[in-house]
């Protein structure tokens, strides 16, 4: 580990191999608290490169507990955009349920916001503590299951006191997110930070995923935004590229962030139920921006103004609601 240290505080980075090796170290407990704490705040120091996210990444992902599906998405973004938003990915995932899309959810619970995906997913009487059997159940039966990165993830206890007393964003921040126990191959990532577009996408691309977009808005949403232009870095087939979303061309006509404000678990599921119900508002035409980005990366469609179209009709007709209790049902 010593090596891997020595090479980051004197602002090298780390090969995909080397990554790899490093992370094998941490995640079988075999660093002391010291050297995780020295090599996470000397990545963060140095900025993480896509090798050494797709390093961690390689490495937690064959450490995790493992959910046999095919052909799924996952929604799961970075979080600490510091908006404090209403659960606009989760939102979207079940929307894409209801759409007939797969959706294999990972996520956690809050960490730099007042509600994440396992808090209001919770709030909507969703069980999140599901064993792999459970969840592919539940996507074989109604589309969608949620994996809880703890349950998941056991392998990161070795780092978590270290991470709670660094009590800032490090490359596990970045890691989780990629990390699927379902293995997906297409997957909607939002950033916090739009200098992470093309690493992370090159991070997938080394992780060989089929089709992925990498979102951050110029409002500063790790989100497709209702409100300002969206940067998109697609990586599909291999080939990576650049779109830019702007609400203006599809007539979006949200005209207030403050509509998208977040509070606890219970506001912000209740918002959803109003959404799925059929009210319309800023936060319903977010959730179909973005469900309409899992409409392409799943393949359904490739016009993403179509795409967008086909989530609001849907959506103000009320029918994402008798989805929703399907999910909750089990």
């Amino acid at each position: 580990m010593k090596n891997y240290i020595e090479k980051i505080q004197n602002k090298q980075s780390l090969t995909f191999e080397e990554s790899k090796s490093a992370f094998q170290i941490l995640m079988e407990g075999k660093a002391n608290e010291n050297e995780i704490f020295d090599f996470l705040t000397g990545l963060s120091s140095k900025g993480e490169t896509s090798d050494e996210i797709a390093g961690g990444v390689y490495v937690l992902r064959n450490k995790s507990k493992r959910v046999n599906v095919k052909n799924c998405i996952d929604t799961c973004g970075t979080g600490g955009d510091g908006m404090n938003t209403l659960n606009i990915s989760t939102a979207s995932a079940i929307l894409l349920a209801s759409l007939n899309v797969k959706v294999a959810k990972h996520g956690n619970k809050a960490v730099s916001s007042k509600c994440g995906s396992g808090d209001v997913l919770e709030a909507l009487s969703i069980n999140i503590n599901l064993e792999p059997e459970k969840v592919e159940e539940q996507i074989d039966k109604n589309n969608f299951g949620f994996m809880f990165a703890p349950n998941y993830h056991s392998a990161m206890r070795f780092v978590g006191p270290t991470r709670k007393k660094i009590g800032k964003r490090t490359i596990f921040n970045m890691i989780g997110p990629l990390s699927s126990p379902a293995l997906v191959d297409r997957q909607i990532v939002g950033v916090f930070d739009k200098k992470l577009l093309n690493i992370f996408a090159n991070a997938l691309q080394n992780l060989k995923l089929k089709f992925a977009w990498i979102v951050n808005s110029e409002d500063g949403l790790d989100e497709i935004s209702p409100y300002a232009k969206t940067n998109i870095v697609q990586l599909k087939d291999g080939e990576i590229s650049e779109i830019v979303i702007d609400p203006n061309h599809l007539n979006v006509n949200a005209d207030n962030f403050k509509n998208l404000i977040g509070q606890d678990s219970k506001f912000n599921s209740e918002k959803i139920i109003e959404i799925f119900r059929g009210i319309d508002n800023d936060f319903s035409k977010a959730v179909c921006l973005n469900a309409a980005a899992g409409l392409i990366v799943s393949g359904k469609y490739k016009d993403y103004g179509k795409a967008y179209k086909i989530a609001r009709d849907f959506i103000k007709s009320g029918s994402a609601h008798d989805h929703l209790i399907k999910i909750q049902n089990g």
